[in-house]
């Protein structure tokens, strides 16, 4: 948290569980060396894993940067450490994420009409910008935020400056190209469709399924299928139940 928000707030938290994700990848990975181990050598292996260490194991940059250069690294808001301008900006209609990453783009972006008044000597290089980044950050702000993003999103694609909507949850779901990614899942009881995130790639099984997952069964939902299979009468799974056994 420490390192997410602006320079002089608080700390904030990650927008999306990555304790619980991250550990989850580092998990499968190591699932799946343990059944490459015994396919190869016939061996079991013990897996030890811990949220906090996965956690901690994806804050590379920070922790190599602060220790190697003694350099105190916290939350900077949207604002790039070496690049400017590189940030967030607000538009009539949203938000905008710019990177201008060199003096060449730059310059291409101040011979558009509505960024002129930027076309100063002390910013045509990095440096400069750098140097003054809240001054002309709050500048293109100034400009940006008179016009929609999808304008700005053109007139950057035209001269082929990175430049992207940052969109609400519900524009990414519409994105065509998410859309056709996105999995289903339709509860039998009460006939409620509920709609998931994309796979992180589309495998031949989910295809088959026309992206549609079975719903998650209830508590006890299955008992007289499994136990059933097992020779159990409906007059013990009652029993079972009342004695709390299921």
């Amino acid at each position: 948290m420490d390192l997410t928000g602006e320079a002089d707030g608080d700390p904030q938290v990650v927008g999306v569980p990555l304790p619980d994700m991250g550990t989850s990848e580092h998990s499968y990975g190591l699932l799946m060396k343990a059944l490459f181990k015994r396919e190869a050598t016939g061996e079991g292996s013990c897996i030890n894993m811990s949220m906090f260490e996965s956690s901690v194991s994806w804050m590379t940059v920070p922790i190599t940067l602060s220790t190697l250069f003694n350099k105190a690294i916290t939350r900077r808001g949207n604002t790039h450490e070496f690049f400017c301008p590189v940030s967030v900006y607000k538009t009539s209609n949203g938000f905008v994420y710019m990177a201008v990453g060199n003096d060449r783009q730059w310059k291409s972006m101040v011979t558009l009409e509505m960024f002129k008044s930027l076309d100063k000597q002390e910013y045509e290089k990095n440096a400069g910008r750098i140097g003054d980044v809240q001054n002309l950050n709050r500048a293109i702000s100034e400009i940006t935020k008179n016009h929609t993003s999808e304008e700005l999103i053109d007139l950057f694609n035209s001269l082929t400056l990175p430049i992207s909507k940052i969109k609400t949850i519900p524009e990414v779901i519409a994105d065509p190209l998410v859309e056709r990614r996105i999995l289903y899942s339709q509860d039998p009881v009460t006939g409620k469709k509920i709609t998931l995130p994309p796979p992180p790639n589309m495998t031949p099984f989910l295809e088959q399924l026309d992206r549609q997952l079975s719903f998650p069964p209830r508590f006890g939902e299955h008992n007289k299928e499994i136990y059933g299979k097992l020779g159990y009468s409906d007059e013990d799974l009652v029993r079972l139940k009342e004695n709390k056994v299921i």
